[in-house]
């Protein structure tokens, strides 16, 4: 193939013809698809590219299946609570599930459960990786939005408590969505809310570098491979474009059709729950609760094809097609171990892994060598050092910089009143 071939993979609530299923992107051709229960939304996963994971809806149960093996599970994860959200790393090393207001780290080699992350106050709604695995985000219906260093939650030293890299607080209602643009720790993230928003921020600094107002709840968000679009899926059916190389392009700004690339694709009849782009940045996928997957021609706004689904919509994503789609004899390389429960592996007492042998990167080097952990850290301190003198400066630089600071406290402390009192308004209202 003179290109990469990519695929659709996409999954309904309904139950009725498979659990999830994966398409040619340019022909339709449905080429596998995997039965047995159903998935929820922000919950469908490629380890890999060898597994398809999918939390169970409404059940504490991830399913697996091997890519080629698409009539038969390859096992389930039994989790202690119903996943909310489900993401894994693109190096396939970690997985990550939400669960209530908790994240579960796991170490794919080993099924060991590495780590778990209660920073949140409410329910997780969305997890999701940078294209390095250095980092992740996680967004709740505490109206939190966390970025998360890999390499500090995974540490060898247990006795201190990963904290996040960034706190994002300026959203006032749940999150419903979280996407990752390039560049690893330099990337750009782009959440979504119910509060009719989407902001853009920057993992590196932790700035809020744009904020558009919808007239809509806003339950799906992506940005196009080269970043010069962004794409929200409304409540209301309406997929919003968004151009971010405008030349009146403003910190805050209230979404209005024009001709700088600002437009509205039309043809869902309610939520927009998924969005993704293909990697040439010419086709949109949407999925909705209308029933219908549907890819578009961004730049004709014209819907091109409609996959008909027997449910709500509730995953979808383009991704290149994984080598072991292309070959039906295949196996993964490497089978899928047990996924421990216990976060002390000395806990397990259930099964045969606990007798197994545990390998970590750094455990059996001697001397003084640094483990990859050990550097991977010392890169992160040097890379916020350095961020940091580009913010702070020196001397009178740090001055305004205190001063700036000291005003955005202000403002939050507003902004809190206000959302303390609109909430009064709403508890005492009559119903």
């Amino acid at each position: 193939m003179s290109a990469p071939m990519e695929v659709v993979v996409c999954a309904d609530s309904a139950e009725q013809l498979w659990n999830c299923a994966v398409f040619e992107l340019h022909s339709g051709t449905n080429l596998l698809s995997y039965r047995g229960g159903n998935t929820s939304a922000r919950s469908l996963t490629v380890l890999n590219g060898e597994y398809i994971l999918g939390a169970q809806l409404g059940k504490n149960v991830i399913n697996v299946w091997e890519i080629q093996r698409k009539d038969q599970l390859q096992q389930k994860i039994v989790c202690p609570g119903i996943v909310t959200c489900l993401a894994a790393s693109p190096n396939g090393l970690f997985l990550l599930a939400g669960i209530a207001e908790a994240i579960y780290v796991w170490e794919v080699s080993t099924g060991n459960l590495l780590a778990i992350l209660s920073r949140h106050y409410q329910d997780l709604t969305c997890l999701g990786f940078t294209d390095d695995s250095s980092h992740f985000i996680s967004g709740g219906k505490d109206n939190l939005a966390l970025v998360w260093n890999l390499a500090s939650v995974v540490q060898l030293d247990s006795s201190r408590a990963p904290e996040p890299r960034h706190v994002w607080t300026q959203h006032s209602l749940p999150i419903t969505d979280i996407h990752c643009g390039l560049m690893g720790p330099q990337a750009r993230v782009a959440t979504a809310s119910l509060d009719q928003t989407v902001k853009l921020w920057e993992i590196s600094s932790g700035e809020m570098l744009l904020s558009v107002l919808f007239d809509v709840g806003v339950m799906s968000v992506t940005l196009d491979p080269c970043e010069y679009f962004l794409f929200c899926g409304g409540s209301d059916g309406s997929i919003f474009q968004v151009s971010l190389c405008s030349t009146n392009l403003s910190r805050d700004k209230t979404f209005q059709s024009d001709s700088e690339g600002n437009q509205v694709f039309k043809g869902h009849r309610t939520l927009v729950t998924c969005l993704s782009v293909s990697m040439d940045g010419t086709l949109l996928l949407s999925g909705s609760h209308d029933e219908t997957a549907r890819l578009w021609d961004i730049q004709s706004k014209q819907s091109i094809r409609s996959i008909n689904h027997k449910g709500p919509v509730t995953n979808a994503f383009i991704i290149p097609a994984p080598a072991n789609v292309l070959l039906p004899d295949s196996h993964p390389a490497v089978p899928l171990p047990r996924f421990s429960r216990h976060l002390n592996p000395s806990e397990q007492s259930d099964g045969p892994e606990s007798g197994g042998v545990c390998l970590r990167l750094g455990a059996s080097v001697q001397g003084p060598e640094e483990t990859y952990l050990q550097k991977a850290e010392k890169l992160h301190s040097l890379m916020c050092a350095v961020t940091d003198k580009s913010v702070f400066g020196d001397g009178e630089n740090t001055k305004v910089r205190v001063s700036e600071l000291e005003e955005e406290v202000k403002t939050l402390k507003k902004i809190n009143k206000d959302l303390y009192d609109f909430s009064t308004q709403l508890l005492t209202k009559p119903s």
